[in-house]
């Protein structure tokens, strides 16, 4: 094949080339029915939405998803089957306030699992490298970082909703006693509500103000707050939710029991504080123990040495 013919072959395939991303650029840049329909449609309800009014995106993550998404869906599906405990996760995604699915979650955890996956795979290339490596080590090294992977985005989760928590423990007596001086003041549990989440922030605030928020969509009150304590992890949080909903639903001064759970919140933490620095009392020893004591003693007799040194012959 000559020269000149090859020329015309590759001028051909550079001139395709440009007409297929000049007719691209075109269609990307016509605008599509839905993006002139929907911020006039946006306030409507949802039901009924086919899917083809909604927003198309062409971002490389996207493409990702839709490229490697079946493949991450039925890995979820398969670490779902191996797993189990799906209600286990779903409970732990609510303490710890993570707005996604069972299915969501064990889609992280293959991302997890894939990371650690690549992690050990680069290391074993490196030593393969560097001198020889048995393949099938390096293959069950590569399922055990992915195991790992997996396993350690499940342990995240159960440690962001143990935070979680800690902090509600935190909050909860500041917060209590803030409901019952609005109580007190002459406010309705609901206006004391949302005059609290409203001046304040933090984990327990914001399930409170999705207790106001449920309870303003016309659930009531007493509904709301039984449907947050048994929804809640804690015990305490759950103690006064239900002491709440039973004063309102009986009559009870709201303030005074607002009062004793917000003390008896206070009692548990200094109790727990004690018992903790009682368990630490031995680690903290350790210090003095193993380091204090040993330069105090080699301070006290070096000198003592140094002079017996030069004084017996």
């Amino acid at each position: 094949m000559s020269a000149s013919l090859w020329g015309a072959v590759l001028g051909a395939a550079a001139a395709a080339g440009v007409l297929l991303i000049a007719a691209r650029i075109l269609v990307i840049r016509r605008p599509q029915l839905a993006l002139r329909v929907l911020p006039y449609v946006r306030d409507l309800p949802q039901v009924g939405r086919t899917p083809s009014l909604k927003v198309t995106s062409s971002s490389p993550t996207v493409a990702a998803a839709g490229i490697f998404g079946p493949f991450l869906r039925s890995t979820a599906d398969l670490v779902e089957k191996v797993l189990g405990g799906a209600t286990s996760v779903r409970r732990r995604l609510e303490r710890a306030a993570i707005p996604k699915t069972v299915h969501e979650f064990r889609i992280e955890q293959v991302l997890w699992g894939l990371a650690g996956f690549g992690l050990v795979a680069a290391y074993s290339l490196l030593k393969a490298l560097s001198g020889s490596v048995a393949p099938i080590t390096s293959l069950l090294l590569c399922g055990l970082g992915f195991v790992l992977g997996v396993m350690a985005r499940d342990n995240r989760l159960s440690s962001q909703a143990t935070n979680r928590e800690r902090q509600i423990i935190t909050e909860f007596p500041t917060v209590a006693e803030l409901l019952a001086l609005a109580v007190a003041a002459g406010e309705s549990p609901v206006a004391a509500l949302d005059r609290v989440v409203r001046r304040s922030g933090g984990e327990l605030s914001a399930d409170l103000s999705r207790v106001l928020a449920d309870i303003r969509t016309g659930t009531p009150v007493a509904a709301g707050f039984d449907r947050l304590a048994a929804t809640t992890g804690l015990p305490l949080v759950a103690r006064f939710a239900t002491g709440i909903s039973v004063a309102i639903e009986r009559g009870t001064p709201l303030a005074d029991v607002l009062h004793a759970q917000a003390a008896d919140v206070r009692e548990a933490g200094r109790r727990n504080l004690i018992e903790t620095a009682a368990r630490k009392e031995v680690l903290m020893m350790a210090p003095v123990v193993f380091l204090v004591l040993p330069v105090t003693v080699l301070f006290a007799f070096f000198p003592g040495a140094i002079g017996l040194s030069l004084v017996v012959p």
